[in-house]
């Protein structure tokens, strides 16, 4: 089964393509479809956003994802705003330092969070398939790690160890991560 992947961002479509394997073969998304306007209140609505918009594009079903850090000292943020929280054009630094500034105060049990992906596939009748994944753990104090992208360098999840998603190999992060479970239980449903 063909999908093309909604996603432009390379980390993504190369997790993607490892869970998805063996069930669907991931074509990247072509890189003259623009970006698609993020707009939606839910993570649920910005998948389906950036799906739709893929299929119209080039005709065929298209799979997306959105995810979120969700942060309980912050009330859930930055949630649907994790890729921009530090502003529109922030970079990954830009966005942890913005996060471990604003956790600066909060100790032990406090620094709570969890990430959450929906992955959703647009088929071209119009039809959706559905999946999420979550995962919990804490806020580290200091990123660690070289791996990984976004908050990787300083979310520790519960079952890895002791370790941030950034000091794992993809192999070790995919098997527990939100995004891996996601796009298991999406290939579950195929």
């Amino acid at each position: 089964m063909d999908l093309v992947c909604a996603s432009a961002n390379s980390h993504k479509y190369s997790e993607m393509v490892q869970i998805l394997s063996g069930v669907v073969n991931l074509i990247p998304r072509p890189s003259e479809i623009p970006d698609v306007v993020e707009d939606a209140d839910t993570l649920q609505g910005n998948a389906r956003l950036k799906a739709t918009a893929v299929r119209s594009a080039t005709g065929c079903a298209a799979v997306a994802d959105d995810t979120g850090l969700e942060v309980d000292a912050l009330g859930g943020a930055p949630g649907i705003f994790s890729a921009r929280y530090a502003g529109e054009n922030a970079t990954d630094e830009d966005n942890v330092s913005k996060l471990l500034k604003e956790m600066s105060e909060v100790t032990g049990e406090g620094r709570s969070a969890r990430f959450r992906t929906i992955a959703l596939i647009a088929w071209e009748d119009g039809a959706e398939t559905i999946a999420e994944g979550v995962v919990e753990g804490i806020i580290a104090a200091t990123p660690s790690g070289v791996g990984g992208f976004g908050y990787d360098s300083v979310f520790i999840p519960t079952f890895g160890g002791g370790k941030t998603f950034a000091e794992m190999g993809d192999k070790e992060k995919n098997a527990i991560s939100h995004r891996g479970a996601a796009f298991r239980a999406l290939k579950e449903l195929l």
